[in-house]
């Protein structure tokens, strides 16, 4: 089975300044791959190669088995920028319309399908838009001709939570008709409800591929208990995967590496009234689980 997305040596440099270095990558059709790194790591960048909007320093690419400078590919792609920009006076149904024409025709029942899914109003002028809206309009252009492929650089932003959990359905649905999605972000929660396997990039380079559990085995969290009454610290003390410790009366607080499990079986042997655990932040990931990769292979920050 020919992959969607064959990247091998992928490289592009703007001036001294690395973009992306060096990126060899798969992606398999039916496949939703999260592509996570902290802004200004790569990502736009290797999505922009991935469009043939920019051209490569070095290194190939191929995208749905042709080359990506083929203008026949980029009909069966999908695409959501990470900046979208819709001003002016016309009003954002007719400006889809024009998109769904240059398409091939995509049928207003299914313009209206999507608008309803993600509560979007397409009779307001796009420069009346509010971020929020503006985004959805822009998910109705990536998804409206079905694509065989959707590109989604961060797609979440402006959304409010309930537009966020549909928007996530919908990536789903994709996936289940057997069709591929690679979703750029910075936020992990984004993309681990839906994604197969993830993608790390820092710095301009790849430092790791992994199937979404693993990556949660490895991730940090800072975990706060309350009790009904004062413990003693040396109950929590020297646990498995726990670090920075602070034990104030009936408080607890800590970092989690991993798998909170000796902390939780420790915790029951009190009364919990009060849990919280924070998500894991994408940036502790790098800096706990791949600093020793990244020094082992060189990596360094962009200059």
């Amino acid at each position: 089975m020919t992959a969607v997305v064959q990247a091998e040596g992928l490289t592009k440099y703007y001036g001294r300044r690395r973009g992306l270095e060096d990126l060899t990558l798969d992606i398999q059709p039916g496949e939703v791959f999260g592509y996570l790194g902290p802004n200004g790591a790569g990502k736009t960048t290797t999505i922009r190669l991935l469009l043939d909007v920019i051209r490569p320093t070095r290194g190939l690419v191929r995208v749905l088995g042709a080359d990506s400078r083929d203008p026949a590919v980029r009909g069966r792609i999908g695409y959501l920028p990470g900046e979208l920009a819709l001003e002016g006076r016309e009003r954002a149904r007719d400006y889809l319309e024009f998109l769904g024409r240059i398409r091939g025709g995509v049928p207003a029942s299914r313009l209206d399908a999507l608008a309803e899914r993600l509560d979007a109003d397409l009779n307001v002028p796009m420069g009346k838009l509010s971020k929020g809206n503006k985004q959805k309009v822009g998910l109705i252009q990536a998804f409206m001709h079905e694509p065989e492929f959707l590109i989604l650089d961060e797609p979440t932003g402006g959304l409010d939570p309930l537009v966020q959990q549909e928007f996530l359905a919908m990536v789903r649905e994709v996936r289940a008709s057997g069709r591929t999605v690679l979703m750029s972000s910075h936020v992990l929660a984004e993309v681990e409800h839906v994604s197969d396997r993830v993608g790390i990039v820092r710095a301009g380079r790849l430092v790791a591929v992994e199937n979404v559990a693993a990556l949660r085995e490895k991730a940090v969290r800072r975990v706060e208990l309350h009790f009904d009454a004062p413990v003693p610290k040396e109950a929590f003390e020297g646990l498995a995967g726990v670090r920075d410790l602070r034990v104030e009366g009936a408080g607890v607080s800590c970092t989690i590496d991993g798998r909170p499990d000796a902390l939780i079986k420790a915790a029951a042997r009190f009364t919990v009234v009060h849990l919280v655990s924070a998500e894991p932040d994408l940036e502790e990931i790098f800096l706990t689980y791949y600093s020793e990769e990244d020094r082992h292979h060189g990596v360094a920050e962009p200059a």
